[in-house]
């Protein structure tokens, strides 16, 4: 029983996406570092975006079990036996109630802009990847961050539009540059995304240019002249995705080197909204 347990445990973790979930619920708590946020309060505000991340990932893998195990998904933890699908349904659903309980307890703001950043990620999860609304789902996620960071801090204030704008783009970004890798196994598990429909070449270019995008509303979007920090990251972008796009064309159109320029790209758009955020 107790490896039994370990395995299922394995399983669970597994399902729930850690590396990304942990990313995006650190920006999102590095987003809320406040004067004015107390250490108690950032740990609720972490812990809730964290679950809420957690309930994403096992209700992506719950939906797809059908389809991940006629396809052989070894990769998958419910089609490799680690866990069951019930199980992953039951942490999805507690793991969502966990966070909704926790954001409204911080502000009715905070628990209402959850709201609708969580309706995003089940939809997507429920049918909206396999239509041509799927990058919707992450344009609406990503740029409601700001807001939820922000509704923590005192008098829950609004972030800047431009801020909003360019987590919206950089939403967008990642679904396409997310899905890149995995356009040949989406496609035999009938998935029929945006990217899917305009394909790899059509996905590179609009990783590219969203990304692109976010970076410079990032760096000239702020009152003022931009930083030397923030020339620097337009700089760096501008140069990365040329390149990253001629590798991929030297291998026969191959995505391997465009995902990891706009992947280089979308960490430099990260770190540029995180303090851009913090200096707001």
């Amino acid at each position: 029983m107790p490896g039994k347990q370990a395995s299922t445990v394995r399983g669970v973790a597994a399902a729930a996406h850690i590396g990304p979930s942990v990313l995006i619920a650190a920006i999102m708590t590095a987003l809320a570092l406040h004067p004015g946020v107390g250490a108690a309060r950032l740990v609720v505000f972490a812990s809730a975006a964290l679950l809420g991340q957690f309930s994403i990932g096992w209700s992506n893998d719950y939906v797809d079990a059908p389809h991940d195990t006629a396809a052989g998904r070894r990769d998958k933890p419910v089609v490799a036996g680690g866990v069951s699908r019930r199980a992953i349904g039951i942490a999805a659903l507690g793991a969502l109630v966990a966070n909704v309980v926790l954001c409204f307890t911080l502000t009715p703001r905070t628990g209402v802009v959850n709201l609708v950043m969580m309706a995003a990620g089940w939809a997507y999860n429920a049918g909206l990847k396999s239509t041509a609304l799927s990058g919707v789902t992450y344009v609406v996620g990503f740029g409601l961050i700001p807001a939820f960071a922000f509704s923590v801090r005192p008098g829950s204030p609004a972030p800047p539009a431009w801020l909003v704008v360019a987590a919206a783009l950089l939403g967008g970004g990642a679904h396409f540059a997310n899905v890149l890798p995995d356009l040949d196994d989406d496609a035999a598990t009938g998935v029929r995304g945006l990217p899917h429909r305009l394909g790899a070449a059509g996905s590179q270019i609009a990783a590219a240019v969203l990304l692109l995008a976010a970076t410079l509303t990032l760096v000239f979007g702020p009152a003022g002249p931009p930083s030397w920090a923030g020339l620097a990251a337009a700089v760096a972008a501008l140069v990365v995705l040329p390149l990253g796009w001629y590798a991929a064309q030297r291998a026969r159109g191959r995505p391997v080197a465009m995902f990891r320029a706009v992947i280089v790209v979308a960490l430099i758009d990260i770190l540029l909204l995180i303090f851009s955020g913090r200096v707001v």
